[in-house]
């Protein structure tokens, strides 16, 4: 009996792990100038890819809509937006999509990866890279 239950607890803890090393869920933006969260992007999985949606906007008001955009996502509101796309999981990092900065309307190449309760996310541009933290949003 006390062997069944040890199994149980640990087999428990191991999903807990595994669950809390996923990136789907929600994460708080950080905005790079100020410091401050910034939005509420949530990374979903369909069809076996990753995306990520704005949910909130934390520092504008939530009808703000993507002027710098281009084509189909001219005009329209941030919050509802996919803003990470096409993303594919190997091991434990993220890659293979793309990420869309609402403030300058441009898309870059994509990857991210989650270590303790941060999702480490970074966009390239060629060589350049620019890597922000988000956080957990429970």
């Amino acid at each position: 009996m006390m062997r069944n239950l040890l199994i149980a607890a640990g087999c428990l803890l191991f999903a807990l792990q595994v669950q809390a090393a996923d990136a789907v869920g929600k994460w708080r933006t950080i905005d790079d100038d100020t410091g401050q969260a910034k939005s509420i992007v949530e990374i979903y999985q369909r069809g076996g890819k990753y995306y990520g949606r704005v949910v909130d906007l934390l520092m504008k008001p939530d009808d703000t809509v993507c002027e710098e955009c281009e084509g189909a996502l001219k005009g329209k509101k941030i919050v509802g937006m996919n803003i990470i796309t096409n993303m594919v999981k190997k091991g434990d990092t993220y890659e293979g999509g793309q990420i869309l900065d609402p403030n300058n309307g441009k898309t870059y190449d994509c990857k991210f990866w989650v270590e303790g309760n941060d999702l480490k996310v970074r966009g390239y541009l060629g060589f350049f890279y620019r890597t922000q933290t988000w956080h957990r949003v429970n």
